[in-house]
């Protein structure tokens, strides 16, 4: 494997995950928002237009997959595929590099 191929796909990932708010949309829904509310409440700052867009790249791009409940009304949940479970320890890794590094903004 040569260095150009790992640089692209570390590249296209980072690009995936690092896009404004899907980071955050990630983590929300891997500590149990899975409705489109509570994900919403769980992101200061996200609106419903970004949250939307997304919960769409997310769900296409394979990282989490969205449910329709067969419930009156109709309920959807948004859950990590296998390929977004992957994705925890390298979170945990970077709360915990951030916890060290990251200021929190003045108040």
């Amino acid at each position: 494997m040569s260095a150009h191929t790992v640089c692209v796909r570390f590249h296209t990932a980072l690009e995936l995950i690092g896009a404004r708010w899907s980071g955050a949309v990630l983590h929300a829904i891997s500590k149990g928002a899975h409705r489109y509310a509570e994900i919403r409440a769980a992101i200061p700052g996200l609106n419903d237009t970004m949250l939307a867009r997304r919960l769409r790249e997310l769900h296409a791009a394979g990282l989490i997959e969205r449910r329709v409940l067969d419930t009156t009304p109709v309920k959807v949940e948004y859950h990590l595929t296998e390929m977004g479970r992957d994705l925890r320890p390298a979170f945990e890794e970077l709360a915990t590099w951030a916890h060290r590094w990251i200021p929190l903004p003045d108040e």
